[in-house]
C-alpha cells in the first residue's frame, strides 16, 4: 500500500469506528489480526504487518467466519484484551510524512481509573509492526518481535525515519474504481491475491512431491542397472565355462593365466582367461556356470523391476503434465481435490495396484531397500509372530539381532512382490541384506552399540517351539553379519 491509499483508508476507518468500543481480537496469522468493534454492520478492522505487504483496511465478515479462521491468541492479542477490551476509540491520525497510523483509545485501568492507550500501525515495509503504547507512549508490546538495536519493550515509541521514496512511491496495485470504498477495493484485491498465493503454494508443494517421487525411482533404476552390469553377460560366462571343459586336456596354464582354444570363433584362436591359481579348470567352469545362472536370472528379475519403475515414472510424468494444465487454467477445484488425496491416490506404484492387501500389514513398519525390495519390521512381540509365521513366505529372508530382544525383520523375495513362480530362488542382493541387518540392529535393544551381530536365514528354516512366548523362534540354519545399527533406507509406512 502506498502513502496515498493509506491516507484514504485512514479517513474511512475514522468515519467507521470513532466513538465505537473495541471488542474481540481475532489472530489470523503471526503478523495479521482483525479487531472487532461494536458496530451495527459487522465492520471490523483488518491489520497485517507482514514485511512484504503491510496493509490495513475495513472488512465485513460474519463472526462465525472469523472464529473459524482464528488461531490461538498471541501474547499481543492477550494484552490487547487486558488493556483495550471495551475501550472507546476517540481519535485516528495518520503521520503526515509516512505510512503510520495512530489509534487513541479511552480505556480504564484494572482499578477503574481512566487512562489513554495508543495503538500504532507502522506499515513501513521491513520495519512494519503493530505497537501497543501506554499514556506516556512507552511500548507495552508489539505484534512482531522487536530488534533490540532499535527499540525494546518499555522504550518510548520512536517512528522510523520517513523514506525519501515516499514522494515518488509507485501507484497502488488497486484503485477504488467501482467499489464503494478504498477498503472494499483493498479487501477484494488482497483476498484474490491470497487465494492466488495459496493456489501457487499448493501447486508448488505437489510438483515438488512429484519430482521427489520421480527422482527416487530414477535413482533406483540406476542402482538396478548397475547391479545388472555387475552380474556380467550371462552368455559370456556360459561360453567360457563350456570352453574350459572342452580344453581340459589341451589348456596351457601359467599361474593365474590359462590359454584355451575358442571353438566358437572362426579359426579357433587361442584366448587367455584369468583363473584363481588355487582353482582347477573344472572348478572354474562350475563357477562360470553358476555365474551364468545368476546373471540370467538377474537379467530377468531386474529387467522386470526396471520395467515396473519406468511405468511408474511415466504415470507420474503424466500426472505432472496434468498438474501443469491445472496451474495454467488456475483450476482451484481440481487442485483442491488433488490436495485432499485424489491426486496422491492416482500416483500409485504398480505394486500398490497389484495387491491392496499389501498396503496395510498390521504391526509392521515398511521400508524399501536401495535395490527395490520391500523390508518389513515388526513392532511388538505378537506382531513379530504374525510377521514371521503369517506374512513371510519360505524364500523371504528373516533377520534378528543376536542375543538381544528386538524386532523381526523380513526381506520379501522378488517372487512375493511380482508373483512370478520362476523367481522363487532369486538371490536377494547383498546390499539389501546389509540394509535389512542394519534395520534389525536399529530396532533392537542393542541399537546404541557401535556394532551388532545380526542372525539371518530364510523363513523356511524357522519354527515356533510349542508353548514359546510371542516372538521366540527356533533357527535350524542361519548366518551372522556384524553391522552398524542404522535406518539407511526409504520408509514407506
Amino acid at each position: 500500500m502506498n502513502d496515498q491509499i493509506i491516507a484514504e483508508i485512514t479517513r474511512e476507518i475514522a468515519e467507521a469506528f470513532t466513538g465505537a468500543a473495541a471488542g474481540r481480537v481475532y489472530q489470523l496469522g503471526r503478523t495479521s489480526l482483525v479487531i472487532a468493534f461494536h458496530t451495527r454492520n459487522d465492520a471490523h478492522l483488518y491489520i497485517s504487518v507482514a514485511p512484504a505487504e503491510p496493509r490495513i483496511y475495513i472488512i465485513h465478515r460474519a463472526t462465525r467466519e472469523l472464529e473459524k479462521a482464528s488461531l490461538a491468541p498471541t501474547p499481543f492479542a492477550l494484552l490487547w484484551r487486558k488493556h483495550l477490551a471495551g475501550a472507546i476509540l476517540h481519535r485516528v491520525e495518520k503521520d503526515a510524512h509516512d505510512r503510520i497510523i495512530r489509534f487513541f483509545f479511552d480505556a480504564q485501568s484494572e482499578a477503574g481509573e481512566a487512562q489513554e492507550r495508543i495503538v500504532v500501525a507502522q506499515l513501513t515495509g521491513r520495519s512494519a509492526n503493530l505497537f501497543l503504547l501506554n499514556e506516556d507512549e512507552r511500548i507495552v508490546d508489539a505484534l512482531r518481535p522487536l530488534r533490540e538495536a532499535v527499540q525494546q519493550i518499555g522504550d518510548r515509541y520512536d517512528a522510523p525515519v520517513a523514506s525519501a521514496l515516499l514522494k515518488s512511491s509507485p501507484p497502488a496495485p488497486f484503485m477504488r474504481g467501482n467499489f464503494g470504498s478504498f477498503s472494499e477495493a483493498a479487501d477484494n484485491y488482497y483476498r484474490k491475491l491470497e487465494t492466488d498465493q495459496k493456489f501457487d503454494q499448493r501447486a508448488s508443494t505437489i510438483a515438488a512431491r512429484l519430482r521427489q517421487e520421480t527422482g527416487k525411482r530414477r535413482k533406483l533404476e540406476r542402482n538396478l542397472a548397475n547391479d545388472l552390469a555387475q552380474h556380467g553377460d550371462a552368455e559370456t560366462h556360459k561360453r567360457i565355462g563350456d570352453l574350459l571343459l572342452a580344453n581340459i586336456a589341451t589348456a596351457e596354464r601359467d599361474g593365474s593365466r590359462v590359454r584355451i582354444k575358442d571353438y566358437y570363433a572362426g579359426g579357433e584362436p587361442l584366448i587367455e582367461v584369468e583363473i584363481d591359481e588355487n582353482r582347477t579348470l573344472q572348478e572354474e567352469a562350475a563357477r562360470r556356470f553358476a555365474r551364468y545362472t545368476k546373471a540370467k536370472r538377474a537379467a530377468t528379475e531386474i529387467a522386470a523391476r526396471i520395467e515396473i519403475l519406468r511405468e511408474e515414472i511415466t504415470e507420474i510424468e503424466e500426472r505432472a503434465n496434468e498438474l501443469t494444465r491445472i496451474v495454467a487454467e488456475r483450476d482451484a477445484q481440481a487442485l483442491e481435490r488433488w490436495r485432499e488425496g485424489d491426486g496422491r491416490k492416482r500416483v500409485e506404484t504398480q505394486k500398490d495396484k497389484r495387491s491392496k492387501s499389501e498396503e496395510r500389514i498390521p504391526g509392521a513398519r515398511r521400508f524399501r531397500s536401495s535395490d527395490g525390495y520391500e523390508i518389513l519390521v515388526g513392532r511388538a512381540a505378537k506382531d513379530n509372530d504374525h510377521l514371521t509365521f503369517r506374512v513371510a513366505r519360505p524364500h523371504d529372508l528373516w533377520f534378528h539381532a543376536a542375543d538381544y530382544p528386538g524386532s523381526h525383520v523380513i526381506v520379501r523375495s522378488s517372487s512375493n512382490s511380482s508373483g512370478s513362480a520362476s523367481s522363487k530362488r532369486g538371490e536377494i542382493p547383498h546390499r539389501t541384506v546389509l540394509e535389512a541387518a542394519q534395520l534389525a540392529a536399529s530396532f533392537s535393544q542393542a541399537k546404541h552399540d557401535a556394532k551388532v551381530s545380526v542372525n539371518y536365514t530364510h523363513r523356511k528354516f524357522l519354527s515356533k517351539p510349542r508353548g514359546a512366548a510371542p516372538g521366540l523362534v527356533r533357527m535350524s540354519n542361519f548366518r551372522t553379519l556384524l553391522v552398524e545399527p542404522r535406518e539407511g533406507v526409504e520408509r514407506i509406512i
